[in-house]
């Protein structure tokens, strides 16, 4: 069963939304509902989050990315359509049982921060198990657990205002992950970070999730950070989902030219795999059933990386399984192919016979 899910959800802001839902379905377009001040904020969103995957929803500002987000944790109401978790109707339920969902199954992870500058650090990270009424004591070891997975040991007395922004970020993640919720639903978290700190806030949620595998929605409009951190991801416009899909699907197979004008900057060669660009195991060129004494790759190994065994040897790079049988090969000529821009070869077409690769070593691939 999926974590969570949605179908056909609509939020409308304005006059008669359920009216606009219906001209919606009917194929009306957005801007035609803007002249009586009706705004259609997501339209017909549909999606599944499985248990232990990071999701990432990204676009542009306006998008509705932020107003999606909102409706899975039930902030906001659905004009039309369902959120499930754990096959459980969240539209359905009434608002005391929606309260106890929040408190104890879904965490949010605010842009900024939200820490409350009276509380020291460990109280501002035991704060969701204050509300949930746990015990001092235990809410002080949880929190306490949860700042020392987040980097922040020694750091439990300090004030907020003591903290830099990566670190005060921290304590909203502390925070979020001491509820022990299953589903965490981060907001452009890191988006208000410089670029460094931001990119080590990435590394810390991945290595987290590691640990954790906790399922985790997360906005963004940085598409380097959706590669990076998505195991799934949905591009967002005008309120649609325009594409959804791995980082891969994305960037071979771009739906339209919007998607594929968000792209066109991605250093391709950090996202791919080996498994992307391989084709048919051959008895040719050195490659045979068994790796030989040759470099070889596995599945998930990057292009950049690709491209340096490939430069070693004068015939095709073997890729093999964690047994050494050879799953695919990779001439130089087509790495050169996938990496360039001009060129996009075509996916092989006997994909399902090849392993995805394991999203905990995705993880370990940077844009």
């Amino acid at each position: 069963m999926s974590r969570l899910q949605t179908e056909h959800v609509y939020k409308v802001f304005g006059r008669r939304p359920e009216e606009a839902v219906r001209s919606l379905e009917g194929g009306a377009d957005r801007d035609d509902l803007r002249a009586d001040g009706t705004t259609a904020a997501v339209i017909d969103a549909s999606f599944s989050v499985e248990p232990g995957q990071i999701f990432v929803v990204m676009g542009l500002s306006g998008s509705g990315k932020s107003t999606l987000l909102r409706m899975l944790n039930g902030l906001l109401e659905p004009t039309s359509g369902r959120v499930l978790y754990d096959g459980q109707d969240l539209t359905a339920l009434t608002p005391g049982e929606l309260r106890h969902v929040r408190s104890t199954k879904i965490s949010m992870v605010f842009q900024h921060f939200a820490l409350f500058p009276h509380r020291d650090v460990l109280e501002n990270a035991a704060y969701g198990l204050e509300v949930q009424g746990v015990s001092r004591a235990e809410r002080e070891r949880r929190a306490t657990e949860a700042l020392e997975l987040c980097g922040l040991a020694g750091w439990e007395r300090s004030w907020p205002d003591e903290l830099s922004g990566g670190m005060q970020q921290r304590v909203g993640l502390a925070r979020a992950l001491a509820t022990d919720a299953d589903l965490l639903l981060m907001d452009e978290s890191f988006s208000a970070l410089d670029p460094l700190i931001r990119r080590d806030m990435q590394d810390q949620l991945l290595e987290i999730q590691h640990r954790l595998k906790k399922t985790i929605v997360f906005i963004t409009h940085d598409l380097n950070e959706a590669m990076r951190l998505g195991d799934s991801i949905a591009v967002m416009r005008n309120g649609r989902i325009v594409q959804l899909g791995t980082a891969e699907d994305i960037l071979m197979r771009p739906a339209d030219d919007y998607v594929a004008s968000f792209i066109q900057d991605v250093d391709r060669s950090r996202v791919l795999t080996a498994d992307a660009v391989m084709t048919d195991p051959g008895r040719s060129d050195g490659v045979e059933d068994r790796a030989c004494d040759c470099p070889t790759v596995s599945a998930d190994t990057p292009l950049a990386e690709l491209c340096a065994v490939s430069a070693r040897v004068p015939h095709p790079v073997a890729v093999t399984d964690a047994d050494g049988v050879v799953l695919g090969r990779v001439p130089q000529s087509r790495l050169v192919a996938f990496i360039g821009d001009e060129q996009r070869a075509p996916l092989r077409c006997d994909r399902a016979a090849v392993p995805r690769q394991h999203p905990e070593r995705k993880k370990e691939v940077s844009v």
